[in-house]
C-alpha cells in the first residue's frame, strides 16, 4: 500500500510542479487561458502579425546572426525583455478586457520574442 501511495504521492507533486510552472510564465499562462477558452493559438506561419512587427523580428533575428556581435547581445537582450514586457501588460488587459482574441494575437507576439529569447540564450552559452 506504502509503494502505491508513494507513487500517487509522486504523481500528485509533479502535477502540481507542472501547473506551477505554466502559471509562473505569462506566456505559457496566457496560452493555458486561451485553452481554456476552447482558442489555440495559430501556427507561425499563418500568424495575422502585421508587417510592421514582422520586419521587427525578422532586424532582431538578422542581429543576432552577425557574427562577433557580443557587444549587441546586450543591447537586444534588453529590447527583448521591453517588449515581452509591455506585451505581457498588453495580454494582461486584454485578459482583464476579455477580449480573448486580441490576448490571441497579443500571445502570438509573446511567442515570437520567446523565440528570441531562446535564440539569444544559446548565442551567450560559450562554445
Amino acid at each position: 500500500m506504502a509503494k502505491k501511495e508513494q507513487y500517487y504521492s509522486e504523481q500528485h507533486s509533479s502535477l502540481i510542479n507542472k501547473a506551477y510552472q505554466t502559471l509562473l510564465n505569462p506566456l505559457s499562462r496566457g496560452l493555458y487561458l486561451l485553452e481554456l477558452n476552447g482558442i489555440q493559438l495559430a501556427q507561425e506561419t499563418d500568424c495575422d502579425a502585421d508587417s510592421e512587427f514582422l520586419m521587427e523580428i525578422m532586424e532582431i533575428n538578422e542581429k543576432l546572426a552577425e557574427p562577433n556581435n557580443e557587444g549587441n547581445l546586450e543591447e537586444i537582450e534588453t529590447l527583448i525583455k521591453v517588449k515581452q514586457e509591455e506585451l505581457t501588460k498588453d495580454v494582461t488587459a486584454a485578459f482583464e478586457r476579455d477580449d480573448l482574441q486580441e490576448a490571441k494575437k497579443l500571445l502570438a507576439k509573446m511567442k515570437y520574442f520567446a523565440n528570441l529569447e531562446d535564440k539569444l540564450k544559446n548565442k551567450k552559452i560559450p562554445s
